[in-house]
C-alpha cells in the first residue's frame, strides 16, 4: 500500500516566523490570497462555499494560528504588523499583482495592506469586514437594529439579552449570541461556529494593541486608491451590521457595495450559490 503525505505549504515570514497556508482548487486557476478573521485557524474558511471552482484560492493561517508556527516577538500579532506577512505570501507566489479577498477582522490587515501597497491588489473583496482599521466604530443600536431582525427566531429571548449585557458592558456570554452570526441556527452553523473561534487568546488580545491602527492614514491613503473594491455585508450580521459596511465603503472611491438577504457574519455557509455569484462576479 502505498502511503501519501501530504506536505504543508509554508514561507517565511521577514521576522523569520514559519507560516502556512493552504490552497483550494483548480492549480491552474488565478490565485486568489485569502485572508481569514480571528485571529483564527484559516480551516474555517473551507473552499468559501465554493468560490474554488472558480479561483485557486491561497489561505493564510495568520501567524500563531493554524498550522503557522508561533512568533518569537509577540508584538508581531499587531494587524499592522501582519500587513507583511501578505506581503511576504505574495513574493513567495511570485506574483507581481493579487486579487485579494478578506473575512471579518482580517478585512483590517488587508485594508492595511492596500494603503501600503496599492499598486499590487488588482481586486479586494472584503467580506463582513473588520471596520477598525479605518476607524469605524460599530454602535450598540447598529447591533440591535440588526438582531432585532430575528425576533421571532426561538432562540431570540436569550440571545438578545445576553448582547444587551455584551452592549452594555456588563456581560461576557459570547457564546450566548452566537445564533446571531447565521442567517440559520442550525447543526451545521453551530459547527462552524465551533470550529471558527479562535484558539490563540494572546494573538487575538494584541491583534489590536496600541499602534495597530492609524485610520486617518488609511483613510488618506485609501482616498487616492482606485482598486476596485467589494464589501459584501450580511443582512443579519451583528458582527458587521450593513450600516456600517456601508460607512465603509464610502471610504473608496472604486467601490461595490451588497447586502447578502438572509446572510449572517459567515454568508458562503448561509447561501453558497448567492454568495459565489457576487463575490466571482467582482473578481472577474
Amino acid at each position: 500500500m502505498t502511503v501519501r503525505i501530504r506536505l504543508v505549504p509554508t514561507f517565511t515570514a521577514p521576522d523569520g516566523t514559519r507560516l502556512a497556508y493552504r490552497v483550494h482548487g483548480d492549480g491552474d486557476g488565478d490565485p486568489l490570497l485569502c485572508v481569514p478573521g480571528g485571529p483564527a485557524d484559516s480551516a474555517y474558511l473551507g473552499d468559501l462555499g465554493g468560490l474554488a471552482a472558480h479561483r485557486r484560492l491561497i489561505v493564510l493561517d495568520l501567524r500563531g494560528t493554524g498550522r503557522s508556527a508561533l512568533p518569537r516577538d509577540t508584538s508581531t500579532y499587531r494587524c499592522d504588523r501582519l500587513v507583511e506577512d501578505i506581503e511576504a505570501l505574495r513574493e513567495h507566489l511570485g506574483l507581481a499583482r493579487t486579487d485579494l479577498l478578506a473575512h471579518s477582522a482580517g478585512a483590517n490587515p488587508a485594508t492595511q495592506y492596500l494603503a501600503r501597497y496599492p499598486d499590487r491588489v488588482r481586486r479586494l473583496a472584503l467580506i463582513t469586514p473588520g471596520t477598525r482599521a479605518v476607524g469605524i466604530a460599530v454602535t450598540g443600536d447598529a447591533r440591535r437594529e440588526v438582531a432585532r431582525r430575528r425576533k421571532d427566531e426561538p432562540w431570540f429571548p436569550a440571545a438578545f439579552a445576553a448582547l444587551e449585557a455584551i452592549t452594555e458592558g456588563v456581560g461576557t456570554d459570547w457564546e450566548a449570541i452566537s445564533p446571531f452570526f447565521h442567517g440559520r441556527w442550525d447543526v451545521d452553523a453551530q459547527r462552524h461556529q465551533a470550529a471558527a473561534r479562535p484558539d490563540n487568546p494572546e494573538a487575538v488580545t494584541l491583534f489590536g494593541a496600541a499602534g495597530a491602527f492609524d485610520p486617518p492614514a488609511t483613510r488618506a491613503a485609501l482616498a487616492i486608491c482606485g482598486t476596485p473594491v467589494l464589501l459584501l455585508a450580511g443582512e443579519f450580521d451583528v458582527n458587521s451590521p450593513p450600516r456600517s459596511v456601508a460607512e465603509s465603503a464610502a471610504l473608496f472611491p472604486e467601490a461595490a457595495f451588497v447586502v447578502q438577504r438572509g446572510a449572517g457574519h459567515y454568508p458562503w455557509l448561509d447561501d453558497a450559490g448567492r454568495f459565489v455569484e457576487t463575490t466571482a462576479a467582482f473578481l472577474a
